[in-house]
């Protein structure tokens, strides 16, 4: 093996931009809602993130349907922040609460088993949405700066440091709140993560996802009510019997947006991206932006209700499933879900079933008949890493057996957890504790306070 070539940089001083009770590295949704639950309890609150605006996968990555959240009859299993954004985006007209009416087998919004429950979006008016939403609320947002790097002192996180346009920077910080979904700030404070399967650490395809309007819904829709295959399972064979299909997936996934011939298309299966290496993601979108080009194409000449589909957004933002997950004290596994344990320190739930495609065979689901509760309970202790004691990573990074994150890693269920996150660390600069003694029913009351669903019936 080579050795990696290093050059000795001199020591260097490096500007201190300020002191934040609480800085939130990751601007998505656990991100976002934790920024804003701690922002409100009082904290002072810094939201970093690399993009240029808020909202991660579901704005930048277009993957803009918020999943995990409701019933397919529309009954809420996460509330708290989650409900309330996704109520008040459907008043103002960015996103829509698709019901599936009883006589009705599909849904434009959800062509098949729990898409249905999901919050499509307009991903452009939702980024303008949570500006809104942060400012109104006091957080301080920093956009295009990526959290490179800490300081760590006695097993705490003093300083996170900052790259953006201005250079290398530094915030002073009392509590910190890894929400990069990858579990940067943990990997780079010394806390131990697990990259993708323990066996060869391989991960979940990516995707590159794509939106694209004039869609003839009224064909589509009879189509797929005629056939009953609304991931197009028979037409793809015959494609790929044809020498035409040559894409590794067998499955066509569409989801109408908020407006009528929009939709978002979450089909293609990248194997073999690492979201943590950048010759990897960098390949990836390349590669995925060729493949957009040549599934638009066959879509046209092939798909019922798409030969005039227009590509209206391919997203700039890969759709990574799965980077490094945090090592805790305590990690979920899959036959606690399967047992249906109880959990005295349940903050959230998830609507959402076992998804994690197989990382070599992508239209393959390892779990599928595989029993999980329904909803998912979602212990606080995942959240935890080791051994920094003044750092929360909620999210898909979460100390968790990797299938535990087929229902964790959607939006609702992340907003959950990040909501969670943001009122234990206003606890912890509040109390002088650490997230690992925190008052658990002192946080389930303030999460109860707000709005969170933690005993879960349909209202």
């Amino acid at each position: 093996m080579t050795q990696q070539k290093v050059i000795h940089e001199p020591s260097r001083t490096i500007p201190v931009l300020g002191e934040y009770d609480i800085v939130v590295c990751g601007g998505g949704t656990a991100g976002s809602a934790a920024a804003l639950a701690a922002r409100r309890a009082g904290a002072s609150v810094l939201l970093v993130e690399s993009q240029g605006q808020l909202g991660g996968m579901g704005t930048s990555g277009l993957v803009s349907h918020w999943l995990g959240g409701r019933t397919a009859d529309g009954c809420w299993i996460v509330g708290g922040i989650f409900r309330e954004m996704a109520e008040e985006a459907a008043a103002q007209g960015i996103a829509l609460l698709p019901k599936l009416a009883p006589a009705v087998t599909y849904t434009p919004h959800g062509w098949t088993g729990g898409l249905v429950h999901g919050v499509p979006f307009d991903p452009f008016a939702m980024a303008a949405y949570l500006d809104r939403k942060m400012l109104a609320a006091g957080v301080k947002i920093l956009l295009g700066t990526q959290a490179v790097d800490t300081e760590v002192t006695a097993g705490r996180i003093t300083h996170v440091l900052l790259a953006n346009k201005a250079g290398l920077q530094a915030v002073a910080a009392r509590t910190v709140i890894d929400a990069t979904g990858d579990a940067d700030i943990a990997a780079r404070s010394g806390c131990e993560t697990v990259l993708g399967r323990e066996n060869d650490h391989l991960m979940t395809p990516a995707t590159l996802m794509f939106h694209v309007d004039n869609v003839d819904q009224d064909a589509l829709s009879a189509y797929i009510h005629q056939e009953g295959q609304p991931r197009f399972k028979a037409l793809i064979t015959e494609l790929h019997a044809a020498g035409e299909w040559p894409f590794p997936y067998e499955i066509f996934i569409s989801v109408q947006m908020q407006e009528p011939g929009t939709m978002m298309i979450n089909t293609s299966r990248l194997v073999g991206v690492d979201g943590t290496d950048p010759d990897s993601l960098t390949h990836g979108m390349i590669r995925g932006r060729e493949e957009t080009q040549k599934l638009l194409a066959l879509m046209r000449a092939h798909f019922p209700g798409f030969a005039r589909a227009r590509l209206k957004a391919v997203a700039p933002l890969l759709g990574v499933r799965e980077t490094r997950r945090i090592v805790g004290d305590y990690v979920l596994s899959v036959d606690e879900l399967v047992m249906g344990k109880a959990f005295t320190d349940m903050i959230g739930l998830s609507g959402y079933w076992w998804d994690l495609p197989d990382s070599k065979r992508p239209s393959h689901q390892p779990m599928e008949g595989k029993k999980a509760p329904y909803p998912t309970p979602i212990p606080y202790r995942i959240m935890l890493p080791r051994p920094i004691m003044n750092l929360i990573c909620p999210g898909r990074a979460v100390s968790v057996e990797r299938d535990v994150l087929g229902p964790l890693r959607v939006m609702a269920p992340c907003m959950a957890m990040g909501e969670a996150a943001g009122l234990a660390a206003v606890q912890v600069i509040r109390d002088g504790r650490t997230f690992r003694d925190v008052d658990l029913p002192a946080l389930l009351h303030d999460l109860r306070g707000v709005g969170a669903i933690l005993d879960w019936k349909k209202i």
